[in-house]
Formats: structure tokens, sequence, C-alpha cells
């Protein structure tokens, strides 16, 4: 870190800065960055980066600030107006204008139109939200991340029919463009419409289309569907690529298919690849099903779950109030775990109202409670090796389930520590009978027909959070009615 003393060279004050923002360390560089502007006071840069970082952090007001200062010093310069608008979207404040202020210095930019999808979304304009949004897809087809934003978008608004029409159009007028046939299956299998998919490939064969990406998608639909022989000669034509993703669904396909010796020994090469977190739980089913003790040592310590009744004191109430303010989708996200109810988009914990700060304080000192008490480090163990690191959140959300709502088994390759925050449940006579509601660890996902019994199986309480491994499988058991509204999030280690 530059120290304050040296801090004459704005240039390499901000180069620091941005690299310990990379590596999750950007609040080791604040004094710097404070430092800097002391001497600087008129410098755009380092207000612009003291924005960045304070963005990184969650700090949103803070960010908006930094953001607003160097957009005064430097007006024309659109990094700094954008970053007004998406601190300010990412703060729960009113955005839309903020973004077509800025789409004024950008009309094509890509990413500031999804800031204004989200900000509309955000301010209760979805219908407008998806209009504005496939006015530009319609002239930009292969425009792929506005292609999946609009889908996503309409299945959140409740449009579970046509949620891909934009891509649907675009393929009418480019029937032999296999980069958006890629685009459009691969979107259709996330959100586990793999009817909808293998009909795409036979539409894209059709077409012209004859890549060698179509024979992976066959492969998953086929599987997923239930055709074990034409999976399997499928899963074979692909054997010989070093592929993470093949393997992972080559895995998958073989524990569905009762063969967990064959999927233990598709396992073990991957598990030191960058993406391993991706096949770990796999590796848990495998391993409970062959018997290898492996299990016990990656998943069975109870210390790698955390269980604490937080002392909220009188937060709940406006904290409920709070997050049902802001579930603005009439369902969930096509491709998450959520069944009957809806998930809020954006960072939760950048957002700078007063219940959603105290809540963050809460959960930060709770986290670093139970990263101290999980246990000494362990190299091998993808989540013990990072035993003393500091942390920061990945993503935090709030999801309010409603009526039979409950999440499907499912984990969070991208996290180190994953958790759930009970903030309203329904009454025991509307949840129903235990387990009604509640969190289930190491359960297989449900459509792998496997027989294994969850791990452990934790009662919700209002104030309650637990803390499990990011890639341990997780999921709920459907309440009968009412609403749970709680609050989600990743963390992952720094350093």
């Amino acid at each position: 870190m530059i120290q304050p003393d040296g801090v004459s060279d704005p240039e390499a004050v901000i180069n620091a800065a941005l690299d310990a923002r990379d590596a999750g360390r950007g609040a080791d560089m604040l004094p710097s960055l404070r430092a800097a502007l002391d001497r600087h006071p008129r410098n755009a840069r380092l207000w612009q980066t003291m924005g960045v970082v304070y963005r990184a952090l969650d700090e949103s007001a803070a960010a908006i600030d930094a953001f607003a200062e160097a957009a005064r010093l430097a007006p024309g310069e659109i990094k700094s107006v954008y970053g007004v608008a998406q601190a300010s979207l990412e703060a729960g404040r009113p955005a839309t204008a903020l973004f077509e202020r800025v789409r004024q210095l950008a009309p094509g930019d890509g990413a500031l139109l999804l800031g204004r999808a989200a900000a509309q979304l955000a301010e209760g304009q979805g219908a407008q939200a998806i209009a504005d949004l496939d006015a530009v897809v319609a002239d930009n087809p292969l425009w792929f991340d506005g292609q999946a934003a609009l889908a996503r978008l309409r299945g959140q608004m409740g449009d579970a029919s046509t949620f891909d029409a934009g891509y649907r159009r675009a393929l009418a007028a480019m029937p032999k463009a296999f980069p958006l046939w890629d685009a459009f299956i691969n979107f259709l299998i996330h959100v586990e419409h793999y009817g909808a998919a293998e009909r795409a490939v036979g539409e894209a064969r059709a077409a012209g289309c004859h890549a060698d990406g179509l024979v992976l998608f066959e492969a998953i639909c086929a599987s997923e569907l239930g055709d074990r022989a034409r999976a399997d000669h499928l899963f074979d034509s692909l054997a010989q690529r070093a592929d993470i993703g093949i393997a992972e669904r080559h895995i998958r396909h073989l524990l569905r298919t009762g063969r967990a010796d064959a999927a233990a020994s598709r396992v073990e090469p991957h598990l030191g690849d960058r993406q391993a977190n991706r096949i770990w739980p796999y590796a848990a089913l495998a391993w409970r099903l062959t018997g290898d003790a492996r299990w016990q040592w990656l998943e069975g310590d109870p210390a790698l779950v955390g269980v604490v009744d937080l002392d909220v004191g009188d937060l709940l109430a406006p904290l409920a109030e709070r997050l049902r303010a802001i579930h603005r989708a009439v369902a969930a996200p096509p491709g998450q775990s959520v069944r009957g109810g809806t998930q809020t988009d954006g960072p939760l914990f950048a957002r700078d109202e007063p219940e959603i700060r105290r809540l963050r304080a809460i959960v930060v000192a709770a986290v670093e409670a139970h990263v101290a008490a999980m246990g000494p480090r362990d190299p091998q163990h993808p989540l013990l090796r990072h035993t003393g690191k500091r942390f920061r959140f990945a993503g935090s959300w709030s999801v309010r389930l409603m009526g039979a709502g409950h999440h499907s088994n499912h984990i969070h390759p991208q996290g180190w520590l994953s958790s759930a925050f009970y903030v309203a449940l329904p009454s025991q006579s509307e949840m129903g009978p235990p387990p009604a509601g509640s969190l289930q660890l190491g359960a297989a996902p449900h459509e792998l027909g496997l027989d294994l019994a969850p791990l452990r199986t934790i009662e919700p309480r209002p104030a309650r959070l637990v803390l499990f491994p990011s890639i341990m499988w997780h999921g709920t058991q459907p309440i009968l009615g009412g609403e749970r509204l709680t609050v989600a999030f990743d963390v992952t280690p720094v350093g």
C-alpha cells in the first residue's frame, strides 16, 4: 500500500487503489486516496477512483458523493456520471433519470441500457423496462447480454410463455447465425427448459447449423430428459475434451443413472481445477454413495455450519417492511432456485437504508466469528484452505416466498460461505408441520433421484442466521402458506 506521506504522484495512487480493489483489498487504500485528495482536491480521476473503491465496498452513499465530485470537476467524463447512476441504483435511490442523462453521452452503451432497465424495475416500471429494452434488442439482435436480460426481465414480470420472444424474433431473421443459437440454447438450459432446448437444437440443425457446440447441448438435454442411451453416446463423443463444463454435466448424468463409481472416477481429475467449486458438490454426492470417507472430510465437520440466533433488537419489523417494498417483481428470476416467490435485484447490502446498514454490520461480525471457529487451515480443503483470511460480499439479496414456496436444492459455486437469515415467517399453522420451511443441507438435487438424506435440517426462526459452505447442496422444504422473508448473501475470501 502507498503510505499517506508518499502520495505526490496521483497516478501511482490511482493504479495502486485499482489493483487493491481488484484483489478485494480496496479498504486498505482509502487512507492513501484521502491523503492524495488532500494534496490534489481538483483531480477528477482521484475522486473517480475513490468512488470505484467505495462502490466495491458496498458503501454506496460515499461512492455517490465521490463520483458526483468527479463529475463536477470533469463534466464530460462518462465514467463519473455513470458511477453516480449505478451507485444510486445500488443504494436504492431513484436512478432512471440519472441513467437517461448518461445515455445522452453514450446512447449505444449496453451496460447503461441494462442499468436503466434495472432502475426502472426498482421504481415499479417493469413493463416500461421491458418495452424499452425490447426496442433496443430488436435493433441489435446479436447483443447477447441484452437478449438474456430481456428474457429474465420478462420472466420476473410473470411472462412464462413468451419470455424468449426476443431470441425467437432474432432467429427468425437470422436462422443460420450459430452464435445466436448458442446463446439461446445456453439460456434455455440455464433456466432448466430442457425440452425447449432440445427442440431448439433440432431447429438449429434444420437451419444448417452443425457446430460442435450443439453436441454438448444435445447430451445435456438427453440426460436431463431421461434418454440414457443417447446421452451416454453423446458424452462418450465428448470424452477427450478437457472442459470442466462437460465434466460437470457428465458427472451429473452418471449420478442420475446410478453409476456412482464412474462419477467418482470422473470427479478426480478436476478437483485441482481453477473452477473446481463446480465439481466438489458432485464429489460429495459420489463419495457418500460409494462409501468414500472423504465425504466426511469435505462436509461432515459440524464446525463448517454455523447456526446463531442474532441479537438484532427491534430491527426485524422495520427491516421486513423495507424488504417488502423492494420486492418489485411478480415472479422468481429464471434460472434461480426460488420456487413460488420473488428475489430482489442488485447487491442488497449496497443499499443505504438504515435498516439494511444495521443488518449488514451485525452480519459482518457474525461471519467473522464463524470463520474464526471453523477450525485449522487445511490447504487441500476447498473451504478450510482459506481459514484466517478476510472476506468480502460476493452477492446479497432478499427472497420472499409465498404460498407453497421453497428453494430447490442448489449450490453457489462462486462463493465461499453462503447464508440464510430469517426476517419473517408464517405462523406454525400457516407454514405446516415440521419440517415445513426448514433449511436442508446436503440433500441431493431432486432431479438426480438419489437416495441420500440431508446431512442436517435446520428449523427457521426469526433473527436466525445460518452459515454453510457455498459448495454444499442446500434447499428448503415447501411451506403451506403465508410469507417467508429472508436475506441471503455469499462471501468470498480476500488474499
